[in-house]
């Protein structure tokens, strides 16, 4: 039995790395690797000698969990990276003793934790991804084989006053061991497909975003990708003015920027007040880090503001059994398909009077969750966004999927809306997610699903395949 975290998520080379771990081996070493076109192996620790650690126990005293909320302190071992390594994001397995051989694949098991290893020089690459990292550890359960701890910021969460000026809400602390559920389903096929097809990316965390503000000046694109849902105001901010002084972003995610979060403790506490239910009740509503909730019930700054598209106007499809599930396939209706996102594809919108083709068809691409704006049809039956939500009035949507009125293969849809608990008064128009652009000074692209980079890493469809290199190859340039 063996678990870990690091101390930091982001470390450049020649720095020391503290890795955390609980075993009940004598003794334990930590394999790296190298995520990209294959899972590249790069080295390994000395063998540590092996300590158990306890998980803290979770306040409403429920047997069999522990706590998110703070740090786990869990014995602490050096490591000095390589300066000979490449940058890119790595996975650690931790490897006992006494154990049987791990294996890299697949990359969300226990036992295993991940880091950004920074370039010394940054701005080689024009295009810098960032991890979701605050995404994942709201999610995170802390889970261990055998163990069924449940305890994240969805599963048991703790919810802390504010005091003294700090901020009240639900905590989870980034110093706990986890699953990489999040790295392996979306960003490591994204990962391999960028490195396959000879894009150099650069990449950091949500915290690195967070903490420099003037990280995105070495760049051209940002790249979020899969479940971006947590943001600071701070990471907002940056990223706001970027895009401002004509920085470009392309949202190959979707959920994204549906939180607010304040980080605490440098850097090792994420707190957020959400309408997540503690126990029975909800500890404070309305909960007021929702980003496009008006002033005092909350932020007061609509997500479409930046991104084009909001959850709220898009929705999820729970699963029974194993995640993600399955969902409609109908894929993105084609507008404007002489539009450059759209150069090459030879999909057609409709306009020379035949159907309008469908981007992703027969594909899992729209989910697992999908965002939207609030929109209307034109006199040409173009869905035009209303505004009414926030989404610029520049903002073209180039492929749809009407998610309302409910229909038969979609009848397990959650709209974003009513997943709220505080209810929005006044409905904003039907559901729907959409795939848009608009520019201001620089240029946002939204592929407003999840799921768009699982596709792409995959190789399912060379339309979708096109589409992702026509906004890279000109957004990052």
């Amino acid at each position: 039995m063996i678990e870990g975290y690091f101390g930091r998520e982001s470390i450049g080379g020649g720095e020391r790395l503290d890795i955390h771990v609980s075993t009940d081996s004598a003794s334990f070493r930590v394999d790296f690797y190298r995520i990209g076109a294959v899972n590249e192996f790069a080295g390994s620790t000395e063998w540590f000698p092996g300590r158990q650690a306890p998980a803290p126990a979770h306040p409403d005293g429920t047997p069999g969990h522990a706590s998110p909320a703070v740090d786990w302190n869990w014995p602490a071992y050096g490591f000095t990276l390589s300066l000979h390594w490449n940058p890119g994001v790595y996975v650690a397995l931790f490897v006992e003793s006494q154990g049987q051989p791990y294996d890299i694949d697949p990359l969300e098991g226990f036992g295993r934790a991940f880091f950004v290893l920074r370039p010394r020089i940054l701005g080689r690459a024009t295009i810098l991804y960032k991890i979701s990292s605050f995404t994942r550890h709201a999610y995170n359960r802390s889970d261990g084989p055998h163990i069924e701890r449940a305890s994240s910021l969805y599963d048991h969460p703790v919810y802390v006053p504010g005091h003294d000026g700090s901020h009240a809400g639900h905590a989870v602390s980034t110093h706990r061991p986890g699953r990489l559920v999040e790295l392996s389903y979306w960003d490591a096929p994204f990962i391999g497909w960028l490195e396959r097809t000879g894009y150099r990316v650069e990449f950091c965390t949500d915290l690195d975003l967070h903490i420099d503000p003037g990280l995105l000046r070495w760049y051209r694109l940002l790249l979020s990708v899969g479940h971006d849902e947590y943001w600071t105001a701070t990471m907002r901010e940056h990223v706001e003015r970027f895009v401002d002084d004509g920085g470009n972003v392309a949202f190959f995610s979707a959920n994204t920027c549906w939180w607010r979060i304040h980080v605490t403790d440098d850097g090792t506490t994420l707190v957020s007040d959400t309408d997540h239910r503690v126990g029975n009740v909800y500890p404070h509503l309305p909960a007021t880090d929702r980003w496009w909730t008006p002033k005092p019930d909350g932020v007061g700054m609509p997500e479409n503001t930046l991104s084009g598209v909001s959850f709220r106007n898009g929705g999820m499809w729970p699963t029974e059994g194993a995640w993600p599930g399955d969902r409609p396939r109908t894929g993105f209706t084609v507008q404007h398909a002489d539009h450059w996102v759209y150069e090459g594809t030879g999909l057609r919108d409709g306009c020379d009077g035949g159907p309008a083709d469908a981007l992703g068809a027969g594909l899992p691409l729209i989910g697992y969750e999908c965002d939207g704006a609030a929109f209307s049809y034109d006199e040409d039956g173009l869905a035009r966004p209303t505004g009414a939500d926030g989404t610029p009035e520049n903002f073209l949507i180039l492929g749809i999927m009407v998610l309302d009125p409910l229909h038969e293969d979609i009848h397990d849809l959650r709209m974003g809306h009513w997943n709220c608990a505080t209810r929005e008064p006044d409905i904003t128009g039907p559901r729907a997610a959409t795939m848009g652009i608009h520019t201001r000074n620089g240029t946002v692209f939204t592929a407003a699903t999840t799921d768009w980079p699982v596709i792409v890493g995959q190789g399912s469809d060379p339309a979708i395949d096109r589409v992702t290199r026509n906004i890279l190859d000109r957004l990052s340039n």
